[in-house]
């Protein structure tokens, strides 16, 4: 990887949150965390990061919000999002695309399939 790419997860569960950071850092990814919607959405404005880990339900904004306060800003609307949810429903996935996701996971997911995700939207584009 020729720059650390930094991922920034936003959940409120914070054993995920843990398991995965230990996950992307063991493969050379640098970490940011955020534990409700609202610090996500400062984190992101602060950092910038590469690509978004966004759960949807959560505290003081829900996944789905803050995707489309990100999505409608310039500065931030290309950054990758995949959402990390219970919600599995298709009505639940169609808003999250609604929304501006790039990605949506349903919660339990297997680590190599997210990791797949995250390599196929941290690719150069051509």
């Amino acid at each position: 990887m020729p720059a650390t790419k930094r991922i920034l997860i936003v959940d409120d569960e914070r054993d995920l949150v843990e398991t995965l950071t230990y996950r992307l850092e063991a493969l050379g990814y640098e970490v940011l965390t955020a534990y409700d919607g609202q610090e996500g959405l400062d984190r992101v404005r602060e950092e910038k990061p590469d690509l978004i880990l966004l759960d949807v339900m959560m505290p003081k904004l829900d996944g789905y919000h803050v995707c489309r306060l990100i999505k409608f800003d310039d500065d931030l609307k290309g950054i990758p999002i995949i959402m990390l949810t219970a919600r599995g429903q298709p009505q639940d996935r169609q808003t999250g695309r609604d929304s501006g996701a790039d990605d949506y996971l349903t919660k339990p997911f297997e680590s190599a399939v997210l990791l797949e995700k995250i390599q196929q939207l941290l690719k150069p584009k051509a």
